[in-house]
């Protein structure tokens, strides 16, 4: 029998500054709200895959491990602490398929900015990509999506009701306790009414999946956890989910977790399109990050939704809409491996120049933890606006009797980008162009004949 063992440690992240190209002296720039941590494998945790028909309840004991997590939908395997000593005979057991470290993953959002509205607002995203109310004929009804993250907020009133259904990985409630997930989710379906603000598919039903902590921490272990009970409940809540949304990541390789892979091809093979922030780190591709090295996932990269300002005498002009963000991510879309960003969506709404030549990023505004409305910045904010329009062309292929497969999904959100130029060179120290201008979300484009 073929046991394998993968023991490698993942890379670190490395910080983005925001800093004109053109000007050697300028000021630090606050990092976007959703900035991956540094990451490394966890010591004596590891995720196990066991055989086809193994009860891993079974085997997880018999090695003196009280797993945190056991799967069996997504994979059949399980999760947790392996006592000093009992690796090798963990790996020897001749039930086990593989052993796999488990790995930090991050969101650390830091919500910022923003406050309570008078009325609904339109967040410049959602009217950049299309999606403003009225100007489309479908708005998401019918349509589950589960949010992967930190949790939602049950009492906010602008995403009541949410699912029925909920999972969390720290055995408390999936409510939100950071403030990212309820972010995210008001991105994708904050409802048309008269407060806050409104999302891409106001109608669709968001379902809580929550595997990152008060701090906007996990593990790969810990969303291998929320993907099993996605796999387990897609097809029996209502209304089915649909779409995956996955704000998170860390630094990696495609090879590095074919655990965690594997859950996530498990979801897509059975039609649900997962939809994955690219990273917050300019100076790495999604080829260099999990789980946007994916072919399975959509990566979304970020960019501006709308000019900014600019005080600063040494630079001419602006940083206008559908510019990268300076802290993205990126890659061009390899069409033989399935690597690499598939669309660019609003990640902010823009980035202003101060005197000094820095630049500061102005967030896009969403719902709030506790109410009301707040500020973030990321590719986190990005993929949201990405699964909203994948929750919009779901509900158009189920009014027409019709299924969509992920691919599907995938090439409708290329074919129907809008600016070909796109995204727009960004004009920092820390951007490089990737060689591919894949353009920017297009609601309309997407659900095109």
């Amino acid at each position: 029998m073929n046991i394998r063992v993968l023991l490698t440690l993942c890379s670190l992240l490395t910080a983005s500054v925001g800093v004109l190209a053109a000007d050697a002296d300028v000021e630090s720039t606050p990092l976007p709200s959703d900035k991956a941590l540094p990451v490394a494998a966890i010591p004596n945790r590891y995720i196990v895959e066991v055989q086809a028909g193994v009860n891993p309840r079974l085997v997880a004991p018999a090695h003196g491990i009280v797993p945190d997590f056991v799967y069996q939908r997504a994979v059949n395997g399980f999760a947790g602490h392996v006592p000093p000593g009992r690796l090798a005979a963990l790996v020897a057991d001749r039930r086990v398929v593989l052993v796999v470290p488990d790995r930090a993953v991050a969101a650390n959002a830091k919500p910022g900015g923003g406050g309570g509205t008078a009325g609904q607002v339109v967040p410049a995203g959602v009217q950049r990509i299309g999606a403003a109310p009225g100007s489309l004929t479908y708005n998401g009804a019918g349509v589950g999506v589960a949010v992967v993250d930190t949790g939602v907020d049950f009492n906010h009133t602008d995403l009541q009701p949410l699912g029925a259904a909920s999972f969390s990985a720290f055995l408390s409630s999936a409510q939100d306790n950071n403030g990212h997930g309820t972010h995210v989710a008001g991105t994708i379906a904050a409802h048309n009414n008269t407060t806050d603000v409104v999302g891409v598919a106001p109608s669709a039903t968001i379902y809580a999946v929550k595997v990152l902590d008060a701090a906007g921490s996990g593990s790969d272990s810990s969303v291998t956890a929320g993907l099993d009970w996605v796999a387990a409940n897609a097809a029996t809540v209502v209304p089915r989910i649909r779409v995956v949304n996955m704000s998170l990541g860390r630094a990696g390789t495609l090879g590095d977790n074919p655990i965690l892979r594997a859950a996530i091809q498990t979801l897509t093979s059975s039609g649900i399109a997962v939809i994955v922030a690219a990273g917050n780190d300019a100076a790495l591709e999604v080829s260099q990050q999990v789980p946007s090295t994916y072919p399975e996932v959509i990566a979304v990269a970020s960019t501006t939704a709308e000019a900014g300002t600019n005080q600063y005498r040494f630079f001419s002009g602006v940083i206008g809409p559908d510019t990268a963000s300076y802290f993205t991510s990126d890659g061009a879309f390899n069409v033989g491996t399935g690597i690499g960003v598939t669309i660019s969506g609003p990640g902010e709404d823009k980035e202003n120049i101060s005197k000094s030549g820095g630049i500061s990023s102005v967030g896009i505004l969403s719902t709030k933890l506790g109410g009301g409305t707040t500020r973030m910045s990321g590719t986190s904010m990005a993929s949201p606006h990405t699964a909203g329009v994948a929750a919009l062309i779901w509900q158009k292929a189920l009014s027409l009797s019709q299924s969509v497969s992920s691919e599907d999904i995938r090439a409708r959100l290329q074919n129907g980008a809008t600016n070909a130029a796109a995204p727009l060179d960004s004009p920092t120290t820390s951007y490089s162009f990737d060689g591919e201008r894949e353009g920017v979300l297009s609601a309309p484009g997407a659900l095109a004949p």
